[in-house]
């Protein structure tokens, strides 16, 4: 896996706009030759279900805390059955690379498409090839419909597109290669993300520290007389949280209304989402997610800005530090009191009574003060460690592009036997020994 990469050595036409040249024994085909839509259908819907992502390709659906399967049908009879090795689309998100290769049998939403590759096509390569940014571009190309959001790949359409098809052992050897790539890259990804969770932790602590029982380690205390609180110094109030701070959803806007750049930010329930014309609030609020797997989530916004349904716009009473208050709520873990399993969410009617420590004002300031000068380096380190995995990202995204499409040759390339075998016959692989959920690939929670 050290080998310094080069490119084939030879290469010709590959008779596309749109791609450019390939190796000399690499073929283009259209996938209605490569492939076939298959439809078998669950009769008790006891199976596995499968869910598909942009982010992690086919795994089975997240379950609740109780371990029952996160979905809101009724029934998973008449589900489509998926197979090691088909291929998965959702119909309506293919546009953003949510499609992939079954790594295991299991059902999937009758709205998705099934497809069997032919014997030649080794379905992990074509795995990698489909997910690519440049078959991404193709695919929403190929979509049908009048907005982004609304764009769906029909079979036929799906079945035009071409794909760049090495010879068997290549892909093969491709798909070994990159199993195995993927897996260090995940694992190191993993370990930096563990690094960004222990300096969140002691962020956290430092925080909880000062907003609960202030600066002074002398100072006396007494019982707050709140289960999430314990005691308190003695001379602090305890309220509920509406003393504090106006509490109250944010706006409704359609993905239609936001765009990349823009002249007001749209702040959602985790941080921004996009750009608008217009604005909701103008000032300095503290955010808390409303909605979603991270309702509780708190961010801080200042001017003119757009907040969404997604989000509480948290308005606080004259004489309060916004800091201090931000970091007390962020302390408080809101996403405890979240209702509805299937969707996550926080009913302001109910947070808005939970008691909260007050002290004077000039202990807020000081507390808050405290909290930027003690912080800040971890929040350097932190933001440092998530530049470092975005980049590992981007050059696995670039190095898995030239690798399908044939701009590097790993054909005599060492790759460890066993577990992550991508061969033929041994499709049910593990890409990584503990898979990177949505969550942890920074998907957006109101997607």
């Amino acid at each position: 896996m050290e080998t310094k990469l080069k490119p084939y050595p030879e290469y010709k036409n590959s008779g596309l706009d749109w791609l450019d040249n390939v190796p000399t024994e690499w073929e283009v085909s259209r996938l209605r030759y490569v492939l076939h839509e298959v439809d078998e259908r669950s009769a008790d819907g006891s199976e596995t279900l499968l869910s598909v992502s942009q982010y992690t390709g086919v795994s089975p659906r997240q379950t609740n805390t109780d371990g029952s399967v996160k979905t809101r049908a009724a029934s998973l009879v008449g589900y489509k059955k998926a197979e090691i090795g088909d291929l998965v689309v959702n119909i309506m998100l293919a546009w953003n690379g949510s499609l992939g290769m079954a790594r295991q049998p299991g059902i999937v939403s009758p709205a998705y498409g099934v497809y069997r590759f032919r014997a030649d096509v080794h379905p992990r390569y074509a795995h990698y090839l489909l997910r690519t940014p440049l078959y991404k571009s193709r695919i929403r190309a190929s979509s049908t419909g009048v907005v982004e959001s609304r764009l769906r790949l029909y079979t036929d359409d799906l079945y035009d597109l071409e794909a760049v098809l090495p010879p068997v052992e290549t892909q093969r050897q491709i798909a070994r290669f990159l199993d195995e790539y993927d897996r260090r890259v995940n694992r190191l990804i993993r370990t930096k993300q563990r690094l960004i969770a222990l300096l969140n932790e002691q962020k956290q602590a430092i925080i909880q520290r000062a907003v609960t029982r202030g600066l002074d380690p002398d100072v006396p205390l007494k019982p707050s007389g709140v289960d999430w609180l314990g005691d308190v110094p003695a001379h602090w109030e305890v309220v509920p949280l509406k003393r504090l701070a106006r509490l109250k959803s944010g706006d409704s806007i359609t993905a239609l209304q936001f765009k990349e750049n823009g002249t007001y930010p749209v702040y959602g329930g985790n941080g921004l989402r996009g750009y608008t014309e217009d604005y909701t609030h103008e000032g300095d609020y503290v955010l808390i997610g409303r909605q979603g797997a991270l309702c509780g989530n708190v961010n801080y916004a200042h001017g003119k800005f757009w907040a969404s349904e997604h989000a509480v716009v948290a308005t606080l009473a004259r004489g309060y530090d916004l800091v201090w208050f931000g970091e007390l709520v962020r302390t408080m873990n809101l996403n405890q009191y979240s209702q509805s399993a299937a969707q996550p969410g926080l009913s302001v009617e109910r947070i808005q009574n939970i008691g909260a420590p007050l002290p004077p004002p000039s202990e807020q300031e000081a507390i808050a003060a405290y909290i930027r000068e003690e912080t800040v380096d971890i929040d350097v380190a932190v933001e440092r460690a998530k530049e470092e995995i975005d980049l590992i990202r981007e050059y696995r995204t670039r190095l898995i592009a030239d690798v399908v499409t044939g701009k590097l040759d790993v054909r005599g390339v060492a790759v460890p036997e066993g577990e992550g075998d991508g061969a033929a016959d041994d499709l049910d692989v593990v890409v990584d020994e503990e898979p990177i959920s949505d969550e942890e690939a920074l998907a957006p929670e109101e997607a």
